[in-house]
């Protein structure tokens, strides 16, 4: 358990500094570029149109079945031949662990919005934000803008940080791998349209599962952070807006580090939008915060997500340390 728990560090430490190398990725495929090949192979094959709902619901959750059997199986053959590499092993399986995390790429996808807002006025914001989140950009004016990049900031750190770092540690490779083809499953095919809604349902509701967790934790993380930004204040308030008002979102979980950072931040998020030109109506999380969000609180919101990403990497440090005694 030590040995995995030093891997992990190892592994957010080097996602932090290094992140995803795009020349790299434009070279080969990107594991979860794979991965979604699968899903859309399972796609093409199993979610027929002319075929009953009940039939579709039931193909969308032996399709995920398989595949996660698949994952399963390829992160314990992985986990062992890197294992029999001795330390060299070790290390391999720790960049391994890092192509999965999310930590600076997500920083620097928030950063760009930031960025764009800065050089390039609303346009420039809303190009960058365009990359990070499914509602129509030019439906957002500033304040829009500046509030969809803290929430993905906000929500990708639960899924794209704390739930694979999770998983890892309770199920190595292997749990690693079945988190990351079941989240990227639900991303394709989880949506709630005619084509997906019961093709998908499996894999949505199974990565509903999956993310309670991680969700939930990434408050404590979230608080950690706004604590080394802004003060004891601000852990207070993202914890107790968390806890308010994560009910509110639509998703389960999604609320959970939406809701702290807000109130972290001290502003309102979410409330209505629009996604494929579908208009989403949602209560305003920490709706007695600021209603008109700025370059700044996008700014602030980086320097909250980093202090996440350290305390959960001091926190993974700890753990190991503890396993060795």
């Amino acid at each position: 358990m030590a040995e995995a728990f030093f891997i992990l560090f190892l592994a957010l430490a080097l996602d932090r500094v290094v992140g995803d190398p795009d020349a790299l990725w434009r070279r080969v495929p990107h594991p979860v570029v794979l991965f979604g090949r699968a899903i859309g192979l399972m796609d093409r094959l199993f979610n027929d149109r002319r075929l009953s709902a009940e039939s579709r619901r039931f193909n969308g959750a032996a399709a995920i079945a398989v595949l996660l059997a698949a994952s399963l199986f390829v992160g314990f053959l992985a986990h062992r031949l890197l294992a029999s590499l001795g330390l060299a092993g070790a290390l391999l399986e720790a960049v391994t662990v890092a192509v999965f995390l999310a930590q600076k790429s997500l920083h620097d996808h928030v950063r760009a919005v930031s960025d764009g807002l800065k050089q390039g006025g609303i346009e420039g914001g809303r190009q960058a934000v365009s990359m990070i989140v499914g509602r129509d950009p030019a439906t957002l004016d500033e304040p829009a803008v500046c509030r969809a990049g803290i929430e993905s900031l906000a929500e990708n750190f639960s899924d794209g940080v704390v739930a694979p770092a999770l998983w890892y540690a309770l199920l190595g490779l292997p749990g690693l791998f079945a988190y990351k083809m079941l989240n990227t499953a639900d991303s394709m095919v989880g949506h709630k349209n005619e084509k997906y809604l019961d093709f998908g349902w499996a894999s949505a509701r199974l990565d509903d599962l999956a993310n309670w967790p991680a969700a939930r934790l990434s408050v404590l993380f979230i608080a950690a952070g706004a604590w080394a930004a802004k003060g004891r204040a601000a852990a207070r308030a993202a914890i107790g807006t968390a806890l308010r008002d994560a009910g509110l979102h639509r998703s389960p979980n999604s609320g959970w580090p939406e809701a702290a950072m807000a109130g972290a931040l001290g502003i309102g998020l979410a409330g209505p939008r629009i996604y494929g030109g579908a208009r989403v109506d949602e209560p305003m999380m920490n709706a007695s915060g600021r209603t008109v969000a700025t370059v700044a609180d996008i700014d602030l919101s980086l320097k909250v997500f980093s202090g996440a990403c350290a305390f959960l990497a001091g926190a993974v440090l700890i753990l190991a340390l503890l396993a060795v005694l």
